[in-house]
C-alpha cells in the first residue's frame, strides 16, 4: 500500500494532459462540424436567391 500514492502521483500528470488534449480535440472538431453546417446554409440561401440548383443536386 506504500507505492500506492507514489504511483498515483507519477500517473496523474499523464491522464491530465491526455484529458486537456482530449477535450481541445474535441472543441475543435465540433467548431469545425458546425462551421461547416452554418458555411451549408449560408450557401444554400444563396443558391436560393440566385436561383441556382442545390449543392446536393450538383453531387449526383
Amino acid at each position: 500500500m506504500d507505492d500506492f500514492w507514489p504511483a498515483i502521483f507519477a500517473l496523474a500528470p499523464t491522464v491530465l494532459i491526455g484529458l486537456v488534449f482530449w477535450f481541445i480535440m474535441r472543441a475543435l472538431i465540433r467548431s469545425d462540424k458546425s462551421e461547416r453546417k452554418a458555411l451549408a446554409k449560408i450557401e444554400a440561401e444563396e443558391r436560393a436567391r440566385l436561383g441556382l440548383p442545390s449543392a446536393k443536386a450538383d453531387v449526383s
